[in-house]
C-alpha cells in the first residue's frame, strides 16, 4: 500500500482542494497532517485560538484521521514521511516570505531521503507571481492588475473526493473537541471550519449580495460576507466563491462586481508580497522613505489610547473596541482607525499593523501590511498624500444614526442619532466618562500633509 502525506496549511478543507486530489491520485492512502509551527504560533496572537477551532472541524471532517504534530516543519514532515514511508508530500504552493523559506527547507530535507514535495494549487484563484504585464513585469497598481486578473481567469473548483482512504499515525498534540470561546462569534464569521464557511457564504449570497455595493461600507449593518477568517484558513477557496458568483442570478449586478473586486484586492496584495517580500514590513514605495514619524513616551501614551479605544473620536474608538472584543473589524473602520494612527498621531504604520495582526482572527500578512501601506501612502497607491480620513465625517457618513458607535461605546449611549459622533457638541456629552479628544484632527491633518510634502520633495 502506497501512502502520500497531505500537509495542510492555509487550506483547511476537503472541497476544491487540488493538493488533496493530487494526493489521492498519487497513492492508495493519504495521511492528513497539520504541523503546529512554533515560529507561527508565537506570533499568532488571537489567530491561534481561531486556528484550533478550524483544526477541530477539519479533524471531524477526516473522521479523526488528522495528525497534528508540533515542531519545526523541516523536522516534523521529513520525520513523518520516513515513519510512514511516504514518497510524496502534497501541499498547496505557499506565497508568503516565511512560507517560501520554510518549504525550501522541507523540500531539501525530503530530497535527501529520496522523497519529494509536490505543490498543487495555491490559496488564491490565480497563484501569486503568475500575472505580469506585456513586458513581463509585475503590476504595482490595482486597476490594471485587476483587469489582467479577470482576463487571465481561473480553473473551475475541484470536486470533493467521493471517498478518501485516510492513513493513520499518532498525533503528539490533540485537537480540541470544542471551539475556543468566541470563535463562533462575528469575528469568526459564524463558526470555524469548512461547513461553517459554506453556510456563511450561502447566507450572504441569499441575503446580502444584491445590496452589497450600497451597504458594504456600513459598519452599523451586518451586510458584509464575514468570509475573511474563512479565507484566511482556507476553509473556502476563492475559486468556489467566484464560480458561485458567476452562476448567481445577480451575477451581472453591481454587488457581484464589487465583491469580485474585493477578492481581486486580496489577490493583488498577495501578488505584491510575492514579488517584493520586503514589503511585509517595509514601505513598498521608496519615494516617502524620508517621512518623519513621532515616537517617545508621549507618543506611546497616544498609541495606547488608540489601542484601548480612548482617543475621544467615537468612530475610531468603536472600531478599536470591536477589534479587541471580537478579533475583527469592519473594513471601512480599519481604514479610518489606521489613518488616525498614521496621520493624526504620526506613527509609522508597522506599529499599527503588528497590533492588528495580534488581534485579528483573519490577520493575513499580505492584506494587512499592504492595506496599512495603502492608508499610509507608502504602498501601491500613486497619489496618497491627499487621503487623510476625517474620523468625524467618516462616522457620520457610514454610521449615520450612530448605532455602531453606541454599540461599542456605552459611555455615549445617551446621545441619540448622529450626535454620538460629536459628544463635544452636546451639553452632557461627557457625562458618562468618555474621554476628550487626544488631538485636534484639523491641525494634525495639516501637519500630515506638510510632512508628506516635505518627504515627496526630498526635504524631509
Amino acid at each position: 500500500m502506497s501512502i502520500s502525506i497531505l500537509w495542510f496549511r492555509r487550506d483547511l478543507r476537503l472541497t476544491d482542494n487540488p493538493a488533496l486530489l493530487a494526493a489521492v491520485e498519487a497513492s492508495d492512502e493519504v495521511l492528513p497532517v497539520f504541523v503546529r509551527d512554533p515560529v507561527l504560533l508565537t506570533r499568532g496572537g488571537r489567530r491561534v485560538d481561531r486556528l484550533e477551532a478550524s483544526l477541530a472541524a477539519l479533524s471531524a471532517d477526516t473522521g479523526g484521521a488528522l495528525v497534528v504534530r508540533t515542531g519545526d516543519p523541516a523536522d516534523v514532515i521529513t520525520g513523518l514521511a520516513a515513519e510512514v514511508d511516504a514518497r510524496e508530500v502534497h501541499v498547496a504552493r505557499e506565497s508568503t516570505p516565511y512560507g517560501r523559506r520554510r518549504d525550501e527547507r522541507v523540500r531539501a530535507g525530503l530530497r535527501r531521503d529520496g522523497r519529494s514535495l509536490v505543490e498543487t494549487g495555491s490559496p488564491y484563484a490565480v497563484g501569486p507571481g503568475r500575472i505580469v504585464n506585456r513586458t513581463g513585469e509585475p503590476y504595482k497598481v490595482f486597476t490594471p492588475f485587476a483587469r489582467a486578473w479577470r482576463e487571465h481567469g481561473w480553473p473551475a473548483p475541484g470536486e470533493r473526493p467521493a471517498a478518501v482512504a485516510w492513513a493513520t499515525a499518532t498525533s503528539d498534540t490533540a485537537t480540541s473537541d470544542t471551539e475556543p470561546s468566541g470563535s463562533a462569534g462575528p469575528g469568526g464569521g459564524g463558526g470555524a471550519g469548512e461547513k461553517a464557511a459554506l453556510a456563511r457564504w450561502r447566507d450572504f449570497l441569499r441575503d446580502d449580495l444584491a445590496s452589497y455595493a450600497d451597504q458594504r461600507d456600513r459598519p452599523d449593518l451586518d451586510t458584509t460576507s464575514r468570509l475573511s477568517a474563512h479565507l484566511k484558513y482556507g476553509e473556502i477557496h476563492p475559486r468556489t466563491i467566484l464560480a458561485d458568483l458567476a452562476a448567481h442570478p445577480e451575477a451581472l449586478g453591481e454587488g457581484a462586481r464589487v465583491f469580485t473586486s474585493e477578492l481581486a484586492w486580496r489577490e493583488f496584495y498577495a501578488d505584491i508580497l510575492w514579488h517584493w517580500p520586503r514589503s511585509a514590513w517595509r514601505d513598498l514605495r521608496g519615494a516617502l522613505a524620508g517621512m518623519p514619524y513621532d515616537d517617545g513616551p508621549e507618543v506611546d501614551l497616544l498609541v495606547e489610547a488608540w489601542r484601548q479605544g480612548l482617543t475621544g473620536y467615537p468612530f475610531v474608538d468603536a472600531g478599536m473596541r470591536q477589534l479587541r472584543a471580537e478579533g475583527w473589524m469592519h473594513n471601512r473602520v480599519r481604514m479610518v482607525t489606521a489613518s488616525f494612527l498614521v496621520k493624526d498621531l504620526h506613527v509609522w504604520w508597522p506599529v499599527g499593523a503588528r497590533f492588528f495582526l495580534d488581534q485579528l482572527v483573519d490577520g493575513d500578512i499580505a492584506s494587512n501590511s499592504h492595506g496599512w501601506q495603502w492608508v499610509a501612502g507608502t504602498g501601491t497607491d500613486a497619489s496618497p498624500y491627499f487621503r487623510v480620513f476625517n474620523p468625524i465625517t467618516q462616522g457620520r457618513k457610514f454610521d449615520p444614526d450612530g448605532e455602531y458607535v453606541r454599540r461599542w461605546i456605552p459611555e455615549l449611549a445617551h446621545l441619540a442619532g448622529a450626535a454620538a459622533h460629536e459628544p463635544w457638541r452636546a451639553p452632557d456629552g461627557y457625562r458618562h466618562g468618555y474621554p476628550e479628544r487626544v488631538v485636534d484632527h484639523a491641525e494634525e491633518r495639516m501637519e500630515a500633509l506638510r510632512r508628506y510634502d516635505l518627504a515627496r520633495n526630498g526635504t524631509g
